[in-house]
């Protein structure tokens, strides 16, 4: 069962005040964010610059029973209006669900102006945006989180605290894979909306599949084994004839310890929905977790039977404490994608709650995605797309 404990936010007596820019009528991803800041409680979407469109925003901010006042044309008079109201009043943090091309600069006005940060990922168009943004926090010493939703599940902070305590000696190899199909077919020249922009380098970046999905799988990667990438080895592939980015990608990893690893990512595997999964081998025993299935981790011993460990038990939360606190609900009744994102929205919030307390965060509350994440996998995709582009196979990975 969880272990969570007392609201932070309670302590306030109040609300946490958000903001959101992006996330408007017909948008997939900002409907989720505003579904999982629900869960919990002590957050308030009370301020919106929806869309590019005013109209449209407007649109939204009715949707949303919003006072007109706070839904606003453009980010840029979100900030402006929102600091002309007091503390306490004006917006606590902003959550920055725009397609990638606009991640940097409003996450940067944003910091540089006072507020804290919930960005979508990846984080910048580019490696140097991402340094740039990691030393606007630094300087602004204000709260940033990068939505990689998977590191919020209960099951993945079991598995990382196993490997943590030794459970399977020394990582000896990582296989990660994330594989869709939902990109088989060139849907983004039928007007696809999420299609259109993600294949669209002026708005995704230099990576499509591999910074759509394929940083998700660097992220849990490195999480779960508590390893770093090292350098990287890709066959990267544009399968769509005329899409303008990659659809396929297939990566030879090594680690900082020594330990090598396979990543797949893919957005052309007919009949795939969302196969994120991962499998970690060590010297004394393997374990694997599935995205499709989050309720349970696969542990293996040599010549041993399979453990299989269930969420929502007492001894999950015995074994890790950040999966005790991610856990909602008893075993047997499953836990998924809207509540990993509310684990992570409660950790970053927190974190903001202590600071206005003026107390150290905790461990657990720490425990976020963040602008080093982010640097992280901007890393990786440049380095993903030099190593496919070029002659040199084997490309470090320098962030």
């Amino acid at each position: 069962m969880s272990i969570k404990g007392e609201k932070v936010a309670a302590k306030l007596n109040r609300n946490l005040k958000m903001g959101m820019v992006g996330g408007g009528p017909g948008a997939f991803i900002g409907e989720v964010h505003r579904k999982a800041i629900r869960m919990d409680g002590g957050i308030e979407l009370v301020a919106g610059a929806f869309d590019i469109n005013p109209r449209k925003s407007k649109q939204m901010g009715r949707e949303l029973n919003l006072d007109r006042k706070r839904v606003y044309n453009t980010y840029v008079e979100m900030i402006e209006k929102e600091l002309q109201l007091p503390v306490g009043e004006r917006i606590d943090f902003v959550s920055v669900t725009t397609p990638n091309n606009w991640h940097y600069p409003i996450a940067k006005e944003f910091l540089e102006s006072g507020f804290n940060v919930m960005c979508e990922k990846p984080m910048t168009m580019s490696l140097k945006e991402a340094k740039q943004l990691q030393q606007v926090v630094r300087k602004s010493r204000k709260v940033f989180g990068l939505m990689h939703t998977y590191t919020g599940y209960p099951m993945v902070k079991l598995a990382r605290d196993m490997i943590r305590q030794g459970d399977l000696g020394k990582v000896m190899k990582v296989v990660v894979q994330y594989p869709q199909g939902w990109l088989a077919r060139p849907i983004e020249r039928s007007g696809q909306l999420q299609a259109a922009w993600r294949t669209d380098p002026k708005q995704s970046g230099a990576g499509g599949c591999i910074g759509d999905i394929g940083t998700h799988a660097e992220n849990l990667a490195e999480y779960v084994s508590g390893l770093k990438i090292r350098e990287i080895c890709a066959d990267s592939n544009t399968y769509i004839k005329g899409r303008r980015l990659d659809d396929d990608n297939n990566c030879l990893l090594h680690f900082n310890n020594g330990a090598k690893g396979l990543l797949h990512a893919s957005q052309i595997c007919i009949g795939q929905e969302n196969s994120l999964a991962i499998w970690v081998y060590g010297e004394n025993g393997s374990l694997e977790w599935h995205q499709e299935h989050p309720n349970y981790v696969y542990v293996e011993g040599l010549n041993e039977p399979t453990q299989v460990w269930k969420r929502g038990n007492d001894y999950v939360a015995a074994k890790s404490a950040g999966a005790g606190r991610a856990t909602r609900v008893p075993a047997g009744h499953p836990e998924g994608y809207i509540e990993a994102f509310a684990n992570v929205y409660r950790n970053f919030t927190d974190t903001i709650c202590a600071r206005l307390l003026h107390r150290k965060p905790t461990e657990l509350e720490l425990d976020f995605p963040n602008v080093d994440d982010g640097v992280r996998g901007m890393a990786f995709i440049e380095t993903v797309v030099a190593s496919g582009k070029g002659r040199q196979k084997w490309v470090k990975l320098k962030s």
